[in-house]
């Protein structure tokens, strides 16, 4: 059973009679990191939308832990799916980052002294300890951005869904949020779905991608299956990554180089293009302020298989 799925999810405004969404089946398992990548257009928030009831399928079905979402589970539902919006003006509404965390522990009804808690903990986790009593109006958009991630955890979901979680930011602000993102998996069991335009992101914060142009989902895979099919990303006006474009260019010219597709591993292959030993690595604990007392989930659910999805999405 997959945390979240859609099966042949049909979507189209009132105003328009084009479908925005065409047929989506998505699936997402436990502990996965999954990115949405596609131009402006293609469905991506249109989509995220769906998958904590924002939004209801004209036809098809969102399933969440293999149930339905109906009006009678939408509260659990929300609880167990958070979203964070692309601009955070749209969700950061208090007069204080204090008072605006505690808005949706608060109204899951819980008593003060657990409210306070997660507060404490999503403050420490995201760094926010000197913004507590600041009006959110005066933050920065990458405040306000870190203000609406915190806002949405202290409601302790299972999934944390980002659309352009790094828009807006600049490049230490992505540095950090990307290594935050990354270590929820492991740490918490979190599964974190995103969409981004900087494709550079992926390799280092995907284990799944799912392509999508004007409302259909055009390509999946891990990573590395997507960056080899240049007609898929041409398609989706996606550019191949810095390290590997700079490795197919090397190895079109005769240098004898692996592919590589993170930073790591690009590393590695110019040690040996080199002649060099790769440098060995300790592995470095997180130095994020972790301090949230979040419910793990089970390991044993890595689901989300290439076998799976290309049983269920005929189209592939």
């Amino acid at each position: 059973m997959h945390l979240i799925e859609t099966r042949d999810l049909c979507y189209s405004y009132s105003t328009s009679k084009a479908p925005v969404l065409n047929n989506i089946n998505f699936i997402a398992g436990r502990k996965q990191r999954i990115a949405v990548l596609g131009p402006n257009g293609a469905g991506k928030s249109t989509l995220f939308r769906h998958l904590n009831g924002i939004l209801q399928p004209k036809s098809g079905s969102v399933l969440i832990k293999g149930e339905p979402i109906t009006k009678a589970n939408i509260h659990e539902v929300r609880k167990f799916v958070g979203l964070v919006f692309q601009n955070p003006d749209d969700q950061v509404f208090s007069t204080t980052v204090e008072q605006d965390i505690a808005f949706g522990p608060y109204n899951l009804g819980l008593d003060e002294e657990t409210v306070a808690h997660r507060v404490d903990s999503v403050v420490s986790m995201l760094g926010l300890e000197d913004l507590r009593d600041r009006a959110p109006h005066h933050l920065s958009g990458g405040e306000k951005k870190r203000v609406a991630i915190a806002g949405v955890l202290a409601m302790e979901p299972q999934v944390l869904i980002l659309d352009e979680p790094t828009a807006g930011l600049d490049p230490q602000g992505v540095k950090e949020l990307s290594g935050f993102l990354n270590a929820l998996p492991e740490k918490f069991g979190f599964t974190v779905i995103y969409s981004t335009h900087q494709v550079d992101l992926v390799p280092e914060m995907a284990d799944f991608v799912y392509i999508m142009e004007k409302g259909e989902i055009t390509g999946y895979g891990t990573p590395k299956e997507i960056f080899l099919q240049d007609d898929l990303l041409a398609r989706a006006h996606l550019e191949l990554p810095a390290l590997p474009k700079l490795i197919r260019a090397l190895q079109a010219q005769g240098v004898d180089i692996e592919s590589a597709y993170t930073y790591q591993d690009a590393e590695d292959a110019f040690m040996k293009a080199f002649g060099k030993q790769p440098v060995p690595r300790k592995k470095v604990e997180d130095p994020l302020p972790y301090g949230l007392d979040l419910p793990h989930t089970h390991d044993h659910d890595h689901e989300h298989t290439a076998d799976h999805y290309h049983h269920h999405h005929p189209h592939q």
